[in-house]
């Protein structure tokens, strides 16, 4: 067994040169970092979406009030109000009130 683990050991057919693997390296690691930041950027772009069709639901509600069988319940009112970021959203923009870019820091 320690015979054949020394002969592919020593084997030097099919080795690739370090150059060889660094550019390959390098390759994956660009690639890697366009797809997370592109991933990135529709994932905020999907929360926003989420973010915006909650806020846009209308929460209001009312009922009047009952009498039954000799008690009496008051009626209620809720007024959902609008918020500061209602109808901002521009169609296939950056969700609303979300900013991704982030400022320049001086060196």
């Amino acid at each position: 067994m320690t015979l054949l683990l020394r002969k592919l050991w020593n084997d030097e057919r099919g080795v690739a040169m370090s150059t060889e693997l660094i550019l390959i390296t390098v390759l994956l690691v660009i690639g890697a970092i366009v797809g997370l930041s592109t991933f990135r950027d529709q994932l905020v772009q999907e929360f926003g979406d989420a973010a915006l069709a909650v806020s846009s639901l209308n929460q209001s509600y009312s009922f009047s009030g009952a009498t039954v069988g000799g008690f009496t319940v008051a009626g209620s009112i809720f007024t959902d109000t609008a918020d500061d970021c209602d109808g901002l959203d521009p169609v296939g923009g950056e969700p609303a009130c979300i900013n991704v870019a982030s400022p320049a820091i001086a060196e």
